[in-house]
Order: structure tokens, then sequence, then C-alpha cells
């Protein structure tokens, strides 16, 4: 219901109430039917829950398929083999789950984010309330205020539920965290005006006042509307659970990633089963009998289950959430926390920033800016004294409504304490402020004189003015002096600042009737102040930096048109006023619409929550990367339906840091683009990864088809999970721990369409995997057919040989991925750029090959015989050939990129 449309009495008469509330008996009878006020409560989900929904990746889903597999070979083999099998047959089945288990044991780190969300908002409510009931006042906790419910508010209550006000004394409600509004809100009592539709903006809804608001100045009656999830905070609430959230650009590539690798992991073992048997069948022996076709079919079937072991990345998935991790840690030291960590790498395809004015772009703080009038003393001085306001010693805290503190502030910069200026001048008497004739008068004795103050707006303190104060003398107003001020005040507005107007008057005595019609009268005009919540004085730097990066800055507000279009300006987000939209036009645009013209508009002024949803959700479906920052509660839902949800750790409510993603330590949207940066090396560093991981596994697949080709075994299943978990991965991590790239904030976001092999990767991975493919057939060719031909088991020996140059080769490969076209050695022997993690991990897994190799029990575990320096010159010397490779081969991409 409109109740904001409606006058009190129509009110009363719907909710079957009145201004004397309601009684004990029937507020009972109401809590019983429609349930406490309250936010519901999100079901959570249990830890077991959480750790397997970690599993339902479809890279990790491949391992556990490749483990069954490897699992029922192993009782295959024993049963063969007439004899139980031992730990060591299910050695590749405990690495592989060993990985799996670690994995899900990083994801399991986020609690539901919505139920801490909902608790948050019930934290927020007031915890006890005064109402009306039997006509008695009594307080009662606010969780059983019900509809009907006359609630009594007064300065530095909490309001507990939705209520239409139908008494106000100077009632101003502070509502920046559910509209925006930096300044408290005047209320009155009359009903609105909808006009033709029928409807307000919540922010000027002025005779309602809403959970999760508070009163900062006045007292007033109200009666409730609306409970719980019925209420606007419930509104929030309801879409904060509802809202979806979609796969990150990150998860998006390696859930492709891993349906190219089932199809091929699939293929391949049909392709290679169905080979074997073809060729058995026709250049072979053919088979003897049923027995002779399972035992052989067998052999052929552990050959394709080697291929797709050696199809199967498994580090990639560890090293993708380590790097991750990684990058969260680094990310903290630049005061931005991460509190989910796939959104790490999408920040670095940010491609628009939604951020809220308030407290964001602004420091949410009142502050005068400008003034007019002959002694700017005497006008600081006035303002201090005509407001309730409070300033401690050092100026470190002002306590009281914003407006006035910026008042209080602005005298204290001058020198003069409000503290000091009281007791100078101790006010006697004042005609409180009201909205109807918005003014206030103080009456202060000082030095053995009389002086009366007043202040407020412009145009009302003109009509009470009869003098002005030019010089320090009391000069009679003019219309031309009027006309002055007022083109004073105009241009103080046209800046989107608040101008209000200090008066004095010097009088005989105490006036024994210090109502606002005795005294309001005859004033000389001081001068007039003008405030703003000011832009925070590194946002502009950030949002130009931003523009340099490619990101385009959207401005969503509650505040008014003229302020935010102003603020916008300044920060240089627009340039032309035709780039601002309000909440009430953009009801008239039907959505299909808005995504054609949602480019069009940079600034959203009077909006209202679910429009920000809008907004981003709008963005989203053009296909841009989208983030939402925000410190309010009513940026809740949009934060969480943005692709990357940023929340203030100052000044934002725990609602909105409960749902983002990335919560900013130091509430300074400069951190922004810091963690872009950061998110962009982070991305560039997993796809570095990813691409060293892949041309690994292809050169493993190509030796391992090859060798089935001519019929003999180079590498078994447990070579290549060694080589894969271990030889692999600590240089694959090493890669995510390189620096950015110089470039790297000078480049357009990457779209988030760019798939794992765009910008000619796949064209790397596959020459780079044959190259590795080619080394490691010289080298098994060499190791049996020369080096080793005089051995006991020349297969063997080529086998050893195989292994160490393909596991050195990809160790030096690595080195290849520092840059994707850069030169590895101008930038370690030119540029001085080293990686010293991966320094270290090429001696670590230098160290561990050589140790399966030489030490006995490991050695006969992978079927490895003991070779000499010849045999290790050689698999070192071919293993090391991959780097001038693919050093001409980048030196000849660079030339092609540049013609």
């Amino acid at each position: 219901m409109q109740f904001y449309l409606q006058e009190a009495e129509s009110v009363f008469r719907q909710l079957n109430s009145s201004a004397n509330g309601l009684t004990a008996e029937e507020a009972e009878k109401r809590l019983a039917a429609n349930g406490k006020n309250k936010l519901d409560e999100a079901k959570k989900d249990s830890l077991i829950k959480r750790f397997f929904a970690q599993m339902l990746d479809p890279m990790v889903i491949i391992l556990i398929v490749a483990a069954i597999i490897s699992a029922v070979l192993a009782v295959v083999e024993g049963v063969q083999a007439g004899k139980a099998p031992g730990v060591g047959d299910f050695a590749d089945v405990i690495i592989i789950m060993t990985v799996v288990i670690i994995n899900a044991a990083l994801g399991v780190y986020q609690d539901s984010k919505a139920e801490a969300a909902i608790q948050a908002l019930q934290e927020m409510s007031a915890a006890t309330s005064k109402v009306l009931r039997d006509g008695k006042v009594t307080t009662v906790k606010s969780e059983d205020v019900v509809v009907g419910d006359v609630i009594l508010l007064e300065a530095g209550d909490a309001v507990p539920a939705d209520c239409r006000l139908f008494e106000c004394a100077s009632v101003k409600a502070e509502e920046a965290a559910l509209t925006g509004e930096s300044v408290p809100v005047t209320k009155l009592i009359e009903a609105l005006n909808g006009g033709e539709k029928g409807e307000v903006a919540l922010g000027d809804r002025k005779n309602m006042v809403y959970s999760g608001s508070s009163i900062v100045y006045g007292h007033g009656k109200a009666v409730v509307v609306a409970t719980g999830m019925q209420t606007e905070m419930g509104k929030i609430a309801d879409a904060i659970t509802k809202a979806e959230e979609g796969l990150t650009p990150l998860q998006i590539k390696l859930a492709q990633l891993s349906k190219i690798l089932t199809f091929l992991v699939v293929g391949i073992c049909v392709f290679i089963f169905g080979f074997d048997i073809i060729r058995e069948l026709v250049a072979g022996d053919g088979f003897s009998g049923v027995g002779d076709f399972f035992e052989k079919a067998l052999d052929f079937f552990m050959v394709a289950v080697s291929l797709a072991v050696a199809a199967i990345p498994e580090g990639l998935v560890a090293v993708v959430t380590i790097v991750l991790s990684i990058g969260v840690t680094s990310m903290s030291k630049r005061r931005a926390i991460i509190r989910k960590l796939t959104a790490v790498e999408t920040l670095g395809c940010a491609q628009i920033i939604c951020s809220d004015k308030t407290g964001t772009l602004t420091q949410n703080k009142m502050t005068v800016v400008d003034y007019y009038g002959d002694d700017q003393a005497l006008l600081a001085k006035g303002m201090a004294l005509c407001s309730d306001a409070e300033i401690n010693a050092d100026g470190s805290e002002t306590l009281g409504e914003p407006t006035e503190c910026a008042l209080v502030n602005y005298a204290f910069t001058l020198g003069m304490n409000k503290s000091d200026l009281s007791a100078a001048a101790p006010r006697v008497t004042e005609a409180p402020f009201d909205s109807m004739r918005k003014m206030m008068s103080t009456v202060h004795e000082e030095n053995g004189r009389i002086i009366q103050f007043t202040k407020g707006a412009p145009d009302e303190i003109l009509k009470k003015c009869t003098a002005i104060l030019r010089n320090g003398q009391a000069v009679a107003m003019t219309d031309e002096i009027k006309a002055q001020i007022l083109a004073a005040n105009k241009a103080m507005a046209d800046k989107a600042l608040r101008v209000l107007a200090l008066s004095y008057k010097l009088l005989e005595a105490v006036p024994t009737d210090p109502s606002p019609e005795a005294i309001e009268n005859e004033l000389v005009f001081v001068g007039l102040e003008g405030m703003i919540d000011p832009c925070r004085p590194e946002v502009k730097d950030a949002i130009a930096e931003c523009r340099e990066a490619g990101i385009r800055p959207i401005m969503i507000t509650g505040d008014h048109r003229d302020t935010a279009i102003a603020i916008a300006k300044e920060l240089g987000i627009i340039t032309s006023e035709d780039e601002a939209i309000t909440g009430a036009q953009l009801n008239d645009i039907s959505d299909g619409d808005f995504e054609e013209k949602v480019k069009l508009y940079s600034v959203y002024a009077r909006v209202q929550p679910e429009h920000k949803v809008r907004i981003v959700n709008a963005w989203r479906k053009v296909g841009m990367v989208t983030a939402m920052t925000g410190d309010g509660v009513n940026d809740a839902p949009s934060i969480k339906s943005a692709d990357i949800g940023i929340g203030m750790g100052i000044t934002g409510t725990d609602v909105t840091k409960n749902v983002a993603d990335m919560v900013l330590a130091d509430d300074n949207f400069a951190t922004i683009v810091n963690a872009v940066e950061e998110g962009r090396k982070i991305y560039d560093n997993i796809r570095k990864a990813i691409h060293f991981l892949l041309s690994s596994n292809l050169s493993e697949v190509l030796t391992i088809f090859a060798a089935s080709l001519f019929g003999f075994v180079i590498l078994k299943p447990t070579h290549l999970l060694f080589i894969n978990l271990v030889t692999d991965c600590f240089p694959a991590l090493a890669l995510g721990m390189e620096k950015g790239e110089s470039n790297l904030m000078k480049r357009a976001p990457r779209k988030s369409t760019d798939g794992v092999f765009s910008g000619g990767v796949g064209f790397d991975v596959a020459y780079q995997g044959v190259l590795v493919t080619i080394f490691t057939l010289v080298a098994y060719y060499i190791g049996a057919k020369v080096l080793g031909v005089n051995a006991p088991d020349p297969g063997a020996h080529g086998m050893t040989m195989a292994f160490l140059t393909m596991s050195m080769c990809e160790i030096f490969h690595s080195f290849n991925m520092r840059s994707q076209r850069q030169s590895v050695l101008r930038m370690g022997f030119v540029e001085k750029s080293h990686n010293w993690f991966l320094y270290g991990a090429m001696v670590a897994s230098l160290v561990l090959t050589t140790a399966i190799i030489e030490i006995p029990f490991l050695a006969n575990a992978f079927d490895f015989i003991n070779i000499g320096l010849a045999e290790y010159g050689v698999a070192l010397g071919l293993a090391f050939a991959i780097i001038p490779i693919v050093e001409l081969v980048k030196l000849i991409q660079r030339k092609v990129s540049k013609q």
C-alpha cells in the first residue's frame, strides 16, 4: 500500500488502529497471525555439503573418473596375477585423490554469503522500541512490533519497522544506508502527491520512516505499516537471496577446457584401443581364443589409459587454486581483501565499475566549501552558535546532525571551537528549527549584550531581513542587494552546494516571548555558507587511471540529479548533463530498450535498490564484465548481482561486506585500480601456467601415441603422473609468482569471451608440444639403440632417458613461459627481471627427478635403471634445446606482428 499518498486518518482506518495505538490483546493477535518483525533466515549448507560441492567442477570430475579407472585396473591386474593388490598398486589413485581432496579443502573457506548478509541486516534493527499499548507508553522488543502499533521516535532512535508519521516536531532521519542520500531527510506529516504515476521515489517519501534508518533530530509519532520481510529492508534481504551469481570468466574458460579435455581423453582412449585391436588382427598374431583376446585387450586398454592420464593435466586445478590464493595474499597487502577466490581474476577483465556516490566517490561528510559575505569570522561564529552540534577539544570528533557538524567544523578551521564560543556566549533561549518556516534562532548573552542568530534557507531568511552587514555596519537592504545575494545563492546551488544563510539582531534584553513570530523579524543579513559532501581527493586520479586501462566508471546514487551531475563532472565521469538519468526516467524505459541505451548513461540519480540491480544486469547482458562498489544496505543486491561486488571496509555496512566478493580495507576507490592491476597480473600468470601445463601434456600424449604406433612402451602411467604432479607443478606455481608486464594497465580489458587458446596460445601449445615430443623420442632412441644397446634391458634404459629428457625439457620450457612473446633472455640479461621462484622450482624438480632415477627403491618402483654421465649429458642437452628454438620462433612472431 502507498500509505505516503494518504492522509493519516485514512492510514489508521486501513490498519484498524488509532493515534492511541493498539491494545495489548490486539497486538498479541497480530503477532501470532503475521509473525515477528524480523527477516527470514537463510538455510546454511553443512560443511560436508560445501566440501562435496567443490568436487562438481568439471576438471575435478575428470580426475575422479581417472582415479576410478586406475583403481579398477589395479584390482584387475591383481586378480590376473593371483594376488591381492597392495598399497603400491593404488599409487595412482592415492596421488590423484590427494590432489582432489587438497583442492576441495582449499575451496571450503566461504560460508553462505546470503545468510551472513541476512544476519547483518537483523543486527542493524533496533533492539527495543517505545510503543503505545492500551494508551500507555510501553517498551517492547523490536521483533514484537506489529502493523498498527504507534511508535514514539526521538533523536538517537533506530527505526524498527516501516512507519507513516502522523506527529512530527522537526524530525530528521538518516537514510543514507537505504537511499544513498548523504544529508538527513527532513520529515513531515502531510500526504504526498504521487503525480501522474501515483508514486514517489523512496528517498522522497518524507512522511515515512523506514526500518534500518535512524532519527538524528527532533521527535515524533508514527504508525507501523509494514514489518519483517514486508519492509523496504526486507525487500532488500529478499533481493539478496534471489540475486543470481554467475560463473567468473576463468571458471567459464576452465569449464570449456574441461569439456575439450573430456572429449579428447575419451576420443584418444577409443581410438588407441580400437587401433591396437585392428592392428593385432591385421598385422599381428591375432587372437587364439577368448582368453587371449581379453588378455591382449587389457594390455591395449592400459595403453589407452596411459594416454588418458597423459592428456589430463592433474595439477591444473591445484595450481589455479594456489595461484589465486597467492593473489589474495598479495592483494591484502594492497588493502584489498578478497572474500571470493575466483573474484581475483575477474577483476582483470572488469570493463565497467558501477560505484555508489555517497561514501565511495565522496567522503560522506558534509563540508563547507564556499561562503558569501563581508565578515567570514562572524558568519562562521554565528552558524556554529546557531546549531546543536558539538565538537571535542582537538576537533577530531563532531557529534550532531551532519549539516550542523559541517558548520561547526568550518568554524573550527578558522580557529573557533564551538565549546569556547558557547562558553563565551551561552545560549539563553531559542526558537527551534521546523520544516515549515525552514529556519531556527538562538539567543546568546555575550559580554553584557544580547545577540540573536537566525540561520536557514536563504530565500526565507531574506524575507526577514531589513539590513545587511557591510564593512562592519548594518546597511539598509535594497532590491539590488537582494538580487546580488540571490545570484550568489544560485551560483552555489548550480555547483550542487547546499546553501544556508545567517542573519543576526541585537536585543536589549532576553525576549520573554521567544516564539518565531516575536523574534524572527528586522534581521541583519550576514552571509551564505555552501556545503557539499566532497569528493575523495584520490578518486579523480583513480578514475583517470581506470579510463586509461579501458574501464568505464558509472555513478549510481540515491542523491539528487544536480548533485550527482556536479560530482560526476568534477571527477571526470561525465562531460554533459545528457549522460545523467534519474530512477523515475529509468522506470519509463523497458528492459529491452534499456539494454540498447545503457551505454548512453554514466550517472544514475534518485535510484532505488531495484534500479541498481537492473543497471548492473543491463551492462552484463550487453557482454560487459561489471563491478559494483558501494557501502550502504541499498547496494547489497546489486553488489551480489555484479560479476564482482566491492564493499567498503570502514564505512560499509556488514550487509554489503558479507555479500561482496572484495572489500576495500581503506574505503579508497583508488585501491580498486591497484586491485584491477593485480587481477590482470594474476590472470596473465594463470594463463601462462595453463599454457605451460597444456603444452607439457600435449607432448606426453603425442609421445605415448607415437610409441604405441611403433609398438613399444616409452613411459608408464605412474611416470606421467609424476611429471604432471611434481615436475610440472613446481614451475607452474612459480609462473604464478611472475611480476606484471610493463604494459599491464595500458591495454584494454580482455574480452570475457576470449578463450584459453586466444591470442595465438593454441598455436604455441601445439608446436611446443611437438618439440618436446621429438626430443623425448630422440632420447629414447639414443638410450635404447645407441648408449644402452648392450644394457641388460635396453627398453628400460631408453625409458629412463626419455623420462629424464621430458622432465628436464618441461622444466627448461617453463622459462620460455615467462612471456608469451617477449624474449626470456632479454628479460633476464638486459632487463634484469628474474623469477627466483622459478629458479628454485627448477632445482627442486631436478633433485626429485634425479632421486627417483638414482635411489634404488624409488628406481625399482618406477622401473628405472641407473644411467651414466653421458646419458645425463645427452638428456640435458636435448632438454635445453627447447629454449633457443622457442626464442627463435618468438623473434619471428614479433616481426610478423609488427608487419
